[in-house]
């Protein structure tokens, strides 16, 4: 029977969500950015690294991610009738394009992840640290997401 399951499964196109495999253009891949040490940059470039695709320096690259736009987004969605905020949402957003050897590969794509959140002003310092938190994963969402779409090239 395990072994009926197993066949159903791989027949399906369904595999473990790990590490994937980079086309060959990214082989050797450089990180260009304005701030290379934000939570997205740090995640995008662990993932590479996984993959065994981080070039030493923009010469030896085979590929070049270019992050044009890399942001936490936040803003007010509910208020409480004394006017204090009481919930907000966190949007992080990337905007990335791929090229090699000049030619573009991938044109400028945007990637974003959103997440709402509750505030109280007599909890300010737990929330915040929450708000702190909560900008990680959304970094860290945004990063497996540049990443699935980078397997994907041909």
């Amino acid at each position: 029977m395990a072994i009926v399951w197993a066949l159903v499964v791989s027949a399906c196109g369904f595999h473990l969500q790990g590490k994937q495999p980079l086309p060959k253009v990214l082989a050797s891949t450089w990180i260009e950015t304005r701030n290379d040490q934000t939570e997205f940059v740090h995640a995008l470039r662990a993932g590479l690294a996984s993959a065994g695709s981080v070039a030493a320096s923009r010469t030896d690259a085979t590929a070049v991610v270019d992050i044009s736009v890399d942001e936490l987004r936040e803003r007010v969605v509910s208020v409480s009738a004394d006017n204090l905020p009481r919930e907000y949402e966190l949007t992080y957003l990337v905007r990335f394009a791929v090229s090699s050897g000049g030619v573009v590969v991938l044109e400028p794509r945007e990637v974003s992840v959103a997440r709402e959140f509750s505030y109280d002003e007599r909890i300010a310092l737990a929330k915040e640290r929450e708000r702190e938190q909560l900008s990680d994963a959304l970094a860290r969402e945004a990063a497996s997401r540049v990443l699935r779409q980078l397997a994907s090239l041909q």
